[in-house]
């Protein structure tokens, strides 16, 4: 690896290396003769995907008469975050398509890594600060009243939004394209000032972005998920009642979600690190990282077409939501029709 001149592909942020295919390790030509032929395509329909359930996210959201609560502010920023990063897939998929010989121009280079790597950190503490409203709603339910936790709510979701287009300025500034010989191409390349930056990077992306938010998320749901057995047992012991079984099922999707779409890569985000200060060497750490790089961000991809489902769909708000919606639309259109009777036909069509 050449660590003055290294790839990088979004929305890793983490410097790429010169692919394999390229350099003397070149045994795993034809895994990224695989990798060429089918990741952009299934980046495309996970774009696709993503497209199409936050923007109708959105529209739920933004439609509807009422107030947005808490909650609901959270979830319209969470979609909104996931739909501007789906929105530069499909560069990267024509990125690798073409084996990462960027047809875009300098400028959209850097805007769009930087609004990619901009919306990476926003969308993960988005989840970080929804987990934490659940846990002042459930554990602490008289801490605040609904309107304070509303102003919060919008403060913390500019505050979000600022740092995370904070965290992006690096990748506007030392984005370029340049022509990289060894493949023949003119890439779209991060080239960082000193070797010290690797450790920066590390510590941004692996820590800040993945590590502490998970320790958060974690002590939220824990604690939201004792209380729920608390409140479970007392509804028991007292003669019955609704548990919270869906509440519970739901938080641990978030978690387990979040887990997989994510761990992958930061593991092999970390393993770049090691292989960059030289803690691990030789031509199979090199093709196993490159290769793991580029199929473990297609597992964080993910992740912004399952926070809808997960989010909102899976849930009892976004079928609240959805309701209201259409009350406020079958009341211009079907005036005779009683709100008990189409409540009924709309319970039915979730049913099925």
């Amino acid at each position: 690896m050449a660590p003055q001149t290294l790839l990088e592909f979004p929305p890793s942020n983490q410097s790429q290396p010169v692919p394999p295919n390229a350099t003397s390790c070149d045994e795993d030509r034809e895994a990224w003769d695989l990798l060429h032929s089918l990741l952009p395509t299934f980046i495309v329909a996970v774009c696709l995907c993503g497209l199409l359930g936050n923007l109708s996210v959105l529209s739920v959201f933004l439609l509807s008469r009422r107030r947005l609560n808490t909650a609901e502010i959270y979830l319209a920023n969470l979609a909104a975050s996931d739909l501007v990063f789906v929105l530069g897939l499909p560069f990267w998929a024509e990125n690798i398509w073409k084996r990462f010989n960027w047809p875009f121009g300098a400028g959209l280079c850097r805007i769009v890594n930087g609004v990619i790597k901009a919306n990476l950190f926003i969308s993960i503490f988005l989840v970080v600060a929804i987990s934490q409203d659940r846990y002042c709603l459930l554990v602490h339910p008289m801490a605040s009243r609904r309107r304070r936790r509303r102003r919060l709510a919008r403060v913390t979701c500019v505050l979000i939004w600022v740092l995370g287009g904070l965290l992006s300025i690096p990748t506007f500034l030392l984005r370029s394209v340049e022509v990289v010989p060894e493949l023949n191409v003119s890439a779209c390349v991060l080239r960082l000032p000193h070797e010290a930056w690797n450790f920066l990077r590390m510590v941004e992306l692996n820590v800040l972005g993945f590590l502490l938010p998970l320790a958060a998320i974690v002590f939220f749901n824990y604690h939201i998920l004792a209380s729920l057995r608390e409140r479970t047992e007392v509804r028991r012991t007292r003669g019955g009642g609704p548990t919270e079984g869906k509440s519970t099922a739901l938080i641990l999707t978030l978690v387990t979600a979040f887990l997989v779409c994510w761990a992958p890569y930061h593991f092999f985000a970390f393993l770049e690190f090691l292989f960059q200060m030289r803690a691990i060497q030789g031509c199979f750490w090199d093709n196993l990282i490159d290769l793991g790089l580029q199929w473990a961000n297609f597992f964080a991809f993910i992740n912004s077409c399952l926070n809808p489902v997960i989010y909102v769909f899976v849930g009892q708000l976004f079928r609240t939501k959805v309701w209201e919606l259409y009350k406020q639309c079958s009341s211009r259109r079907l005036p005779a029709t009683s709100s008990s009777h189409r409540k009924e036909i709309f319970q039915r069509f979730w049913r099925n």
